[in-house]
């Protein structure tokens, strides 16, 4: 057939909250992956338990764009209550899959897609008597039809519910009559494979599918942490929850079997953040987890330990704002809030995850970075990243590596001086030296406060002290612009007078652009931020470009607000690509704003 797709499309689930659709879902997704083809699932679900429109869009695509793409291929719509505009969202010649058990209502005709109808509730009325079965088997009974018409490898299928209910292998063959029942009915009824359809690659290699949050987790025991302190708040909760989940397994003492690690739940965000400020105090490694809401509760401890200079980690999944907005979808409008959290001139360190993997590794980096520097670090990913699977290579860390505790000093270090000054800039990098309270019997730091001291932490309001101190910590600032990670620079040498800037998940889209744009002739460099502040690279990059696209997910373009702030950018030149409908920013968007806005000189010779 020569207009087959293959290995590139876009299906959606239209399913109710709470009906078990997920695990379904999931496992055609993974079914997919299994078959060595990039897919990459969004799980756009409501902030209420159940009863509510939920969605489940899963792209496919062999050139390994895992960016959400616009227009439905194939919608899977199992739910009447957002049927009409399920219709709607199909591309013009795709498929529309519905439970025919009843008579479709002519409003959901189109003329220009095709229709395939499965009695799914009949089905599963005929072939099972519980009524939480017919419930739960009537989503697994279309993954059986999409295997049909998709062309999926049932033994991969099979493969998968086996390792789903291990230990309970009685479940498996009333799924796999479910899928059967699926099946049996295209191949009886309808014309399979469709035009669009899977065939086995071998373009994964050794990749894996996780979380973000998960990611973030595993990556916080690896780094060392021994506290979390937390208070649930979507979209972050399963960030503390994965790390619970990994210290369990790696984290308890073999020979007493007593966990290493202490988890709290605390009454509020700022409990949360006040314990984790006093468990890094004391030397232990500790973090939490949060997102908008709790980010703004914390900005006063937040200002705290940058004034004391207390290294803390929190790792910030941002989801729609303000106030409770819409608490499970994603966006990335907390990056100013972020940057300077709290009241006066703070100004915190800031990294930007992109993958999975990237979230376990700068997690890990981000506890060296903040004993380091003794401020906090603040990782900003968002639910996108955070609450949906993605492909990512595999996780990997070197077990000799070294924690980096920064300029800690032991009792024989303390001995050695005469008298310690606590905020004395010996180095001159604006980075002091530090003790663990009860280092030394005499010798050291035992308390701190926010309040404004000298060098040697001796409370005073002299103007001078303080100013001392205020221009200490811009030294600082600036030693860490070398430290902090180092933007993804995609061409060494500028390939053109235009530039795109981008940073966390809206990787996905952006290199999706790129391609496209230079399938179309035109050129443009890019740099992806992992960090802030702003080291050298990224202003050279903004400096030697005539116009550089800030693409970012919020309305007031906040990531540009940062770059004219702290780079003294010329905001002519900064031309703002936003999204900020609660969706994941796609490729065609970010294509729409930059072409509008580029000029003829910008054509590849």
């Amino acid at each position: 057939m020569s207009n087959t797709k293959v290995n590139d499309f876009v299906v959606r689930f239209a399913n109710v909250n709470g009906t078990g659709s997920a695990s379904a879902n999931f496992l055609f997704t993974k079914a997919i992956f299994r078959m060595g083809i990039p897919v990459t699932p969004k799980n756009i679900f409501p902030s209420n338990i159940q009863g509510l429109p939920t969605w489940y869009e899963v792209r496919v695509s062999e050139k390994g764009y895992l960016g959400r793409r616009e227009g439905i291929d194939m919608m899977v719509a199992v739910n009447p209550q957002s049927m009409l505009n399920d219709v709607k969202a199909v591309k013009s010649g795709g498929y529309f899959l519905y439970d025919s058990s009843k008579k479709l209502h002519d409003q959901y005709i189109r003329e220009d897609i095709h229709y395939i109808g499965i009695p799914l509730m009949t089905l599963c009325n005929e072939a099972y008597t519980d009524a939480r079965q017919r419930q739960l088997f009537k989503n697994i009974v279309y993954v059986g039809a999409l295997i049909a018409l998709l062309d999926i490898e049932f033994k991969e299928v099979e493969g998968l519910l086996a390792d789903q209910f291990q230990g309970k292998e009685k479940l498996i063959p009333s799924n796999i009559k479910a899928l059967q029942l699926g099946i049996d009915y295209i191949h009886k009824n309808f014309k399979y494979p469709l035009d669009i359809r899977v065939e086995r690659r071998n373009l994964l290699k050794d990749a894996i599918m996780m979380e973000g949050n998960a990611a973030c987790g595993l990556g916080a025991v690896y780094a060392g942490a021994t506290f979390a302190a937390w208070y649930p708040i979507t979209p972050s909760t399963s960030v503390v929850e994965g790390f619970a989940e990994y210290a369990a397994e790696f984290r308890t003492d073999k020979i007493t079997g007593k966990k290493n690690v202490a988890i709290v739940q605390a009454e509020d965000e700022l409990a949360a953040i006040g314990m984790v400020i006093g468990a890094n105090w004391n030397g232990a490694r500790s973090f939490t987890a949060t997102s908008g809401p709790g980010l703004s509760l914390m900005n006063e401890f937040l200002g705290l330990a940058y004034f004391a200079e207390i290294p803390t980690v929190l790792v910030d999944v941002q989801r729609t704002g303000p106030s409770t907005g819409m608490p499970t979808r994603t966006q990335q409008s907390d990056i100013l809030e972020a940057a300077y959290a709290s009241h006066g001139d703070t100004k915190h360190v800031l990294v930007f995850p992109s993958t999975p993997k990237e979230c376990f590794e700068l997690v890990a980096d981000s506890f060296d970075l903040a004993e380091q520097l003794q401020t906090p670090v603040i990782v900003m990913i968002d639910l996108d990243l955070g609450m949906n699977d993605h492909v990512t290579p595999p996780l990997v860390w070197d077990d000799k590596r070294e924690y980096k505790r920064g300029k800690v000093l032991s009792a024989a270090d303390l001995e050695k001086i005469e008298k310690f000054g606590r905020y004395l800039d010996v180095d001159n990098d604006g980075i002091t030296y530090r003790t663990i309270p009860g280092t030394h019997a005499s010798k050291g730091s035992f308390f701190t406060r926010g309040t404004s001291r000298d060098e040697y932490a001796a409370y005073t309001e002299d103007s001078a002290a303080y100013q001392r101190n205020m221009d200490r910590l811009i030294k600082k600032w600036n030693t860490a612009k070398d430290m902090v990670p180092a933007p993804q620079v995609y061409n060494q040498k500028n390939n053109s007078e235009n530039g795109i800037l981008f940073f966390g998940t809206s990787q996905y889209a952006a290199e999706e652009a790129m391609d496209i744009l230079k399938q179309e002739g035109i050129a443009m460099d890019a740099i992806r931020l992992r960090g802030f502040p702003f080291n050298k690279t990224v202003e050279d990059f903004v400096k030697s470009h005539k116009k550089v696209f800030v693409i970012e997910q919020n309305r007031d373009a906040q990531m540009k607000s940062l770059l004219m702030i702290e780079l003294q950018a010329d905001p002519n030149k900064l031309i703002s690509v936003l999204n900020y409908d609660g969706m994941p920013i796609t490729a065609d968007n970010i294509l729409k704003q930059i072409t509008k806005n580029l000029s003829p000189s910008s054509k590849l010779n």
